[in-house]
């Protein structure tokens, strides 16, 4: 069988532990600790950690009282509302034409092999094997989607100028407040990083991924004191992922590249693997993700997987409204890396490419699009199946997509094509598009119909509606 057929084979007997069970419940975890907030996995919205629940046990940075009752209620076979990332896909796929992150993640050895544990524990305390965590918001990209509890440089520019004026406010700071999810500033003691160190040392001998996040994690102190306490305590059972825009000062990437180099010739670790990101192409790209400089990024994604021994190189496109015209040419580049680093006897491929429709703001969506904007995403996915993998995996790799990241794609189209639900109001997303690409225009010295003069005539008949 293939990879996605052996996910649905196993799918049957997740299934039969409950039509709702996630593992990813109980064995990942995504700690945002200028916050205090967390998920798992990454689609639920986050939630806050009492301090109180804190003060008793530092693991309660994952164990929180709330993700207890999520756990309960999946044991139970009722489906959790902030999973609805997953019942989305479900319910747009119900013979599993294309598979949720339930199933995937479920899957994946991290969270499969601690099957027994799961069952056994159900409700008590239990580590995560999969962490990733965010150690700061300090970051210097302004991405459209992202948030100013995420980017430091985004809580500049709001502080500045306020929020977007769209129908929700976007991103303005007394939402920020409300959802209690203010950064805690970086020269104040924060009981969250504090409790992290804490619970660090039971914690790390028994990962098997470990992942730090941002804001840009290059950025923040922590991601190198993790990387010391690596070359102190090597664990050869661990893998190491880190994500990075890739865009950093040049001082700082050489130090990075040098400590991890030195990690990964050792062995001091299992596996090295950077997540970068990008979901368009050129100009287009350096739009969505203001700060970036495209060919730059694509020049420093080479230097890890020429310098660091071993390394993997993943791609996390977030799919938005803005990714439609030009995903395809970013592909294309992103497959031409892929050749380029196709190295040894096994023909080794380090490189790869995860698809996530983006969710919110909904005014970024590919909801707001008109219909014909779907046969865009359909000629996509076509592409990619032209430009599949023929070979297995492992341990052959050649040069096309496999059968994983087709099937991530998969989930965009078979989403766009089901539409959104009656809670979305498409018109009223529409103009707030218009609305916010007219201020990050003003704001930032920016051309959005130079940019996506594709976008032209759509652009015009919503303004002309507002």
């Amino acid at each position: 069988m293939d990879e996605f057929d052996q996910v649905k084979e196993f799918s049957k007997s997740l299934d039969e532990i409950s039509p709702s069970m996630c593992f990813a419940k109980w064995k990942q975890v995504t700690l945002h600790l200028q916050t205090g907030h967390n998920h798992s996995c990454h689609h639920p919205k986050t939630h806050k950690t009492p301090l109180k629940e804190l003060a008793e046990d530092p693991s309660a940075l994952h164990n929180t009282g709330f993700k207890k009752q999520q756990r309960k209620m999946m044991l139970n076979g009722q489906r959790p509302s902030e999973c609805d990332y997953c019942w989305r896909v479900e319910d747009s796929s119900p013979n599993k034409e294309v598979l949720s992150d339930r199933y995937t993640k479920s899957y994946e050895p991290w969270s499969q092999d601690f099957r027994d544990e799961i069952l056994d524990k159900r409700t008590e305390n239990i580590n995560p094997s999969y962490l990733e965590v965010s150690f700061s918001n300090v970051c210097n990209f302004k991405c459209s989607y992202c948030a100013p509890e995420i980017s430091s440089k985004w809580m500049e520019e709001i502080k500045q100028y306020g929020a977007y004026p769209t129908s929700t406010q976007f991103n303005n700071l007394e939402n920020v407040e409300r959802q209690n999810k203010m950064p805690i500033p970086h020269s104040q003691p924060n009981p969250y990083v504090d409790a992290f160190w804490q619970w660090w040392p039971n914690l790390y001998k028994d990962l098997r991924v470990f992942r730090i996040t941002g804001g840009e994690p290059l950025m923040a102190k922590d991601t190198f004191k993790v990387l010391d306490y690596i070359i102190e305590n090597p664990n050869p059972n661990i893998k190491i992922n880190i994500n990075s825009n890739l865009c950093v000062p040049l001082e700082i990437l050489d130090r990075f590249i040098e400590k991890v180099k030195r990690i990964q010739s050792e062995g001091m670790i299992s596996q090295f693997q950077l997540y970068t990101s990008n979901e368009a192409k050129g100009s287009r790209a350096e739009y969505i993700r203001h700060g970036l400089d495209y060919n730059r990024w694509l020049d420093n994604c080479r230097r890890i997987l020429a310098e660091i021994p071993n390394s993997k190189l993943t791609n996390m496109a977030t799919y938005n409204a803005l990714s439609v015209t030009s995903f395809q040419e970013f592909m294309q580049d992103w497959l031409a890396l892929r050749k380029e680093f196709m190295t040894g006897p096994d023909r080794r491929n380090p490189v790869s490419l995860d698809v996530a429709y983006l969710r919110w703001p909904w005014h970024q969506s590919i909801h707001i699009l008109p219909k014909i904007f779907q046969k865009m995403i359909e000629s996509q996915v076509t592409w990619m199946y032209q430009n599949k993998e023929v070979g297995d995996w492992p341990p052959l790799c050649g040069n096309g997509f496999y059968d994983h990241e087709i099937n991530r794609m998969k989930r965009v189209y078979f989403v766009a094509k089901q539409g959104a639900d009656q809670s979305f109001n498409v018109e009223q997303a529409q103009q707030d598009f218009i609305k916010f690409v007219d201020e990050h225009d003003r704001r930032r010295g920016t051309n959005f119909l130079k940019t996506f003069p594709e976008m032209t005539a759509f652009y015009h008949e919503v303004k002309n509606g507002i």
